[in-house]
């Protein structure tokens, strides 16, 4: 059960990442870029996650999915912080 809710998390982050991009992509609003940028980050993390708890139960990722969770984090505050309409 465990596994179904980290592959729904990884679908859904990839789809917000899809449709952010996209939509860069028409409007070119760059708030729309970093946004993007980090859920393809979050997208990274949980894909780690994932890994982590089930595909590689004995190998530790979670310095991996920190490193993750932080570059996401830092790119939507960059974006929203530093970046003017």
């Amino acid at each position: 059960m465990a596994s179904t809710i980290y592959v729904l998390c990884i679908l859904t982050s990839l789809a917000c990442a899809w449709l952010l991009l996209a939509s860069y992509r028409r409007t070119r609003h760059r708030l729309l870029f970093w946004s993007g940028a980090a859920f393809v980050g979050i997208t990274i993390n949980n894909l780690l996650l994932l890994l982590d708890k089930v595909v590689f139960p004995e190998v530790d990722l979670v310095p991996a999915r920190l490193v993750a969770a932080l570059v996401a984090l830092l790119l939507l505050i960059y974006g929203l912080v530093w970046e003017e309409e």
